[in-house]
């Protein structure tokens, strides 16, 4: 379970200081799926970083399975908008890279990740070689070779065309199903939002507070898309955002 209580995130210190993240309160249940949406510069990002480790909460405090977050940590993986790849490692190398840095065993579960991603026929292949698409998915590979519990994502889908957007999540969607990490994901896309989470979190303007939760209940079928429901959650979406 991640559970934040009151949490404030600054960046700075005295009259240079700038509120991000202002008594942000939420709680996601094992294997549960929430979206963040709200303005650009809001303060999503970070708090998703507070989530991560990668920033402290000035006020409040973030809590993964009962233990407070006072860094990274092996069970959380992160995926940013850049795949981040190393362009002189091989796809399998790039999926592998956690693992190896780790010093575990990653051979059986590199492969099997790419296999589940069908990346395993480009393995010998360099980043340079491959399409977006292709990249955001060895970046996912490489946070799924951890096995993680909890799986952060910070617009991986930005600057894709909508049919490999869409794809990418139709395959992020079963392997949420599969896997059932607990999923929190960073979009400024309310169609991504409505599909990938089972609540949605929309934000205010700078500092990040919640304005509202919506809840998500026909997320989960990859038809939603297709459904009255999902129109009816983007409208709800819509019409919160425009407040």
């Amino acid at each position: 379970m991640i559970e934040a209580s009151n949490v404030s995130i600054r960046y700075g210190r005295g009259l240079d200081a700038v509120d991000a993240v202002e008594d942000v309160s939420f709680r996601l249940e094992d294997g549960g799926s929430l979206a963040l949406i709200g303005p650009s510069g809001c303060g999503k990002t970070t708090l998703l970083f507070g989530i991560a480790g990668l920033l402290r909460a000035n006020e409040g405090s973030i809590a993964v399975d009962g233990t407070p977050v006072m860094g990274t940590r092996r069970e959380i993986a992160l995926i940013l908008q850049n795949a981040g790849l190393l362009p002189w490692k091989t796809v399998w190398q790039n999926a592998n890279l956690s693992l190896v840095l780790r010093h575990e065993y990653p051979e059986r579960t590199a492969e099997e990740v790419l296999c589940d991603l069908r990346l395993h026929h480009v393995h010998n292949r360099f980043p340079a070689e491959l399409s977006e698409g292709m990249k955001r998915r060895v970046g996912i590979a490489r946070a799924l070779s951890m096995s993680p519990s909890v799986m952060l994502m910070d617009e991986p889908l930005a600057s894709l065309d909508t049919l490999t957007r869409e794809r990418i999540q139709d395959l992020f969607l079963s392997l949420w199903k599969a896997h059932r990490f607990s999923l929190v994901l960073v979009t400024h896309d309310i169609e991504e939002a409505a599909f990938l989470g089972q609540t949605i979190a929309v934000l205010t303007e700078r500092p990040a507070q919640i304005k509202e939760i919506v809840n998500n209940p026909g997320m989960g079928d990859t038809n939603y898309r297709t459904t009255a429901g999902f129109r009816e959650t983007l409208g709800t979406l819509r019409e919160v955002l425009e407040r």
